[in-house]
């Protein structure tokens, strides 16, 4: 592997592709911190196995997981895959590494990709980006007091798969943060990106900047809020995401009394009024959020175990739960769950909206107590090849 300090992505050719582009593979972290994942995760491990189990039905699986778990994680992964008759199309491999936690969307590398619209998915240049990670907030408003070993696992992970790294540092983002129609669009959130834990000393007119040199943006659409009490400073993959070029997909609700209506009807308004990189107006399909708000319950908070530091949480909680947090495999859409009236809702919504690929429903609440869901575990490896000099 290569560390690329000089220079930046967009000047060497590369740009951050769609989510919904050909992948050669998916990265999940196995959970483990006993401050995000209750009764010793046991829950947590069997939704998380579902997840790599839908998505391996169409692409690699690569798993990362601490030495004293390696075992216990393909132990759990095939006793899932036998009990729910998931095919054994892609095998998942399973990688030595450590962690802080298991959100592979913000600690593992954003890969970008060089080529042209008439590059051939195996012929594209692929490299990744390590942003510097500092637990969503650092020092001012961080979930955990340390993130050493999470801000090392996108250096990490490339070098393990032998693919050329941008280091970004001290550029500080996250996976979930940004959201790329392929074609020179971003979405993002002020409140995320202007948070004051991130980059501070930093102007929006700068941070705007960086992102169109690391990632090949030409347009940066910018959303006021993400899901009301999101604790990533709401992120924009839990509010917003593209399925298509000129097509995202809106969490919503009609009900005026919740606090996410202003949020969203906020974001309807911005993405109404604006245009992609290519000028198109967008169409949006709403999506809707559970009828119920997803409570913390008194017997859930007796499963955690917080360490000094950590960001603690209270019965009666509200999470962040929202359905928009779906992941596109290669040949599914895997779809959060929650046990409420608006999960059959959501489902064929998106059933409507991605016709071509296979809807897989999972349970989810369990990972959503950790403080995400489905797209946060999750981190696409675009298709294309290993470039040494990664130009």
């Amino acid at each position: 592997m290569k560390i690329l300090n000089a220079g930046c992505p967009s000047a060497d050719g590369f740009y951050m592709p769609a989510e919904y582009e050909m992948h050669k593979g998916t990265i999940l972290i196995w959970p483990k911190r006993p401050g995000s994942w209750i009764y010793g995760a046991k829950k947590a491990r069997e939704a998380f196995a579902n997840v790599i189990c839908a998505i391996a039905e169409s692409e690699q699986v690569y798993l990362l997981a601490e030495a004293n778990l390696i075992d216990h994680a393909r132990e759990t992964v095939e006793a899932v895959r036998k009990e729910k008759g998931y095919t054994c199309d892609f095998p998942v491999h399973y990688m030595q590494m450590e962690s802080d936690d298991a959100w592979a969307r913000d600690t593992g590398p954003t890969f970008v990709v060089s080529g042209t619209d008439e590059t051939a998915y195996e012929e594209r240049k692929l490299a990744g980006i390590n942003w510097e990670f500092n637990a969503w907030g650092g020092t001012v408003d961080g979930l955990y007091a340390h993130w050493e070993k999470d801000d090392k696992v996108a250096e990490q992970v490339c070098s393990a798969l032998g693919y050329p790294c941008y280091d970004a540092h001290p550029f500080v983002l996250e996976g979930g943060a940004i959201h790329s129609d392929g074609e020179g669009t971003l979405l993002v959130t002020e409140a995320c990106l202007l948070s004051a834990g991130r980059n501070p000393k930093l102007s929006k007119e700068e941070i705007e900047n960086k992102l169109k040199q690391y990632l090949g943006i030409k347009k940066i659409i910018w959303l006021a809020h993400g899901i009301w009490q999101d604790e990533t400073n709401e992120h924009v993959d839990n509010i917003c995401a593209f399925a298509r070029p000129g097509e995202v997909l809106l969490a919503w609700t009609e009900d005026k009394s919740d606090p996410q209506y202003a949020y969203s009807r906020s974001c309807l308004e911005i993405l109404e009024r604006e245009t992609d990189a290519a000028g198109r107006k967008l169409k949006v399909h709403k999506l809707p959020i559970p009828k119920r708000p997803v409570l913390v319950t008194e017997a859930d908070l007796g499963g955690y175990e917080f360490e000094e530091g950590e960001d603690r949480r209270e019965a009666g909680e509200r999470l962040a739960a929202s359905y928009v947090n779906f992941y596109l495999s290669n040949g599914g859409v895997i779809v959060p769950q929650f046990g409420d009236e608006a999960d059959q809702q959501a489902l064929e919504i998106l059933k409507d909206v991605f016709p071509e690929r296979r809807i897989y429903p999972i349970q989810a609440r369990d990972i959503l107590l950790g403080g995400g869901n489905i797209h946060c575990i999750t981190q696409q490896i675009p298709a294309g090849r290993k470039s040494a000099a990664g130009r």
